[in-house]
C-alpha cells in the first residue's frame, strides 16, 4: 500500500438514486416512503425557471414536513453559471436541518466545489447548524471529467460522483439521443470466416467515462453513482446499464422513475451466492494466517490478501444493507 492514506468519506448506502422534480409536490410522500436509499429533490434541469422559486419554497417545505425515515435526503442545486445557485444554497441550507446532502451540478473544475462549500460553511458557522452536510457532484462536461481527479480531492464534504451521461454526451457531441442506452454504430467487427461472415458486436460508449471517474473517486474515497437511463419503459436495458457499471465497481444508480429503484437496489445488493463465497474466501484466510501461509486454494483458485479486501469490502457492504 502506499505511504499515502486516505479517508474514506462519510459511508452511506448508495444503490438507487431517487430524482423527484422539486414542482411535483404530489410525489414528495411517496418518494419519503420508497425503498431508494437516496432521494434528491430536483431543483435544476426538472424545473422550468419560472417555476424555481416555488420549487424552492416546495422542497423546504417537505423536508421540514415529512417524514424521511432514515433516508438520505439531498437536493440538487442549480449550476454556478445561473442566477439561482445562491439563493437555492442559502434558502434551502437556512432552513432545512434535516437535509443530508447538496448535489453540485455540471462541475468543471475544483474550484466549483470550493465556492459552494464556502458558502455552505458561512451558513453553518452563522446559523449554529448541527449537522455537516455532504456535497455529491454531477461529473457531466467534458472539463468536469478532464478535471476529474482534482474534482475528487476539492472539499472535505465531497462523499460522491454521479456520471451525468446525458449532458455528457451533449458536451461531448456524442452522435446520440438516448439517455445512457448504447448506440447502433458503436460496434466492432469480428475479422470474416471461411465464409465471409462476420460477426457484430456492440459496445459500450460511455465505459472510458465511466471508468475514469470510477478510478477517481476510489483513489480519493468517494463513492462512483451511475447516472440516468432516460427509457424508463426499458427495465431490460436499466438493468443492463446497471450490470455493466455494478462490474466496473459503481457503487449505485440513479432512478428517474420509481419502478427502477428496485431494480437498482436487487443490482447493487450482494446475491446470497457472493455474500456465502465471500465468507468462504475470509474463512479460508483465517485458517491459512493460522497456518503461516500468505495464501491458500479454494475451489481451485488461489486466494491471497487481494482477495480478502475483496471479500471484507463485499461483507461490510453487505452489512449495511442488512442494518437497513
Amino acid at each position: 500500500m502506499s505511504f499515502t492514506l486516505i479517508e474514506p468519506a462519510t459511508p452511506r448506502l448508495h444503490r438507487s438514486e431517487l430524482a423527484v422534480p422539486g414542482t411535483r409536490t404530489e410525489l414528495f410522500d411517496k418518494a419519503a416512503a420508497s425503498a431508494a436509499d437516496i432521494v434528491f429533490l430536483d431543483l435544476e434541469d426538472a424545473v422550468a425557471p419560472d417555476d424555481k422559486p416555488q420549487a424552492r419554497r416546495n422542497v423546504v417545505q417537505a423536508l421540514n414536513e415529512l417524514d424521511w425515515g432514515s433516508k438520505t435526503t439531498m437536493v440538487r442545486i442549480n449550476g454556478l453559471d445561473t442566477p439561482y445557485m445562491y439563493r437555492d444554497v442559502i434558502d434551502v441550507v437556512e432552513a432545512c436541518p434535516r437535509l443530508d446532502m447538496l448535489l453540485i451540478p455540471k462541475v468543471g473544475t475544483a474550484a466549483d466545489v470550493y465556492a459552494v462549500d464556502m458558502l455552505v460553511t458561512q451558513i453553518e458557522q452563522a446559523h449554529g447548524r448541527a449537522k455537516r452536510l455532504g456535497f455529491e457532484v454531477l461529473i457531466e462536461t467534458a472539463l468536469g471529467m478532464a478535471h476529474v481527479e482534482a474534482i475528487a480531492q476539492a472539499s472535505r464534504r465531497l462523499e460522491a460522483m454521479s456520471f451525468g451521461v446525458a449532458d455528457y454526451a451533449a458536451s461531448t457531441r456524442a452522435r446520440t439521443t438516448v439517455i445512457g442506452g448504447v448506440h447502433p454504430d458503436s460496434v466492432v467487427l469480428s475479422d470474416p470466416d471461411a465464409q465471409g461472415r462476420r460477426e457484430r458486436f456492440w459496445t459500450d460508449p460511455w465505459h472510458a467515462a465511466q471508468t475514469r471517474m470510477l478510478v477517481a473517486c476510489r483513489a480519493y474515497g468517494l463513492r462512483p453513482v451511475d447516472g440516468p437511463f432516460g427509457d424508463f419503459s426499458d427495465p431490460e436495458g436499466f438493468l443492463a446499464a446497471a450490470r455493466r457499471a455494478a462490474v466496473l465497481g459503481y457503487e449505485g444508480k440513479w432512478a428517474i422513475h420509481p419502478s427502477q429503484v428496485a431494480m437498482a437496489n436487487e443490482v447493487f445488493t450482494p446475491s446470497e451466492a457472493e455474500v456465502t463465497k465471500a465468507r468462504r474466501i475470509v474463512e479460508a484466510m483465517a485458517r491459512a494466517a493460522r497456518e503461516g501461509r500468505g495464501a491458500v486454494s479454494l475451489d481451485g483458485r488461489l486466494i491471497d490478501i487481494a482477495s480478502i479486501r475483496m471479500a471484507e469490502a463485499l461483507l461490510a457492504k453487505a452489512d449495511a444493507i442488512a442494518r437497513g
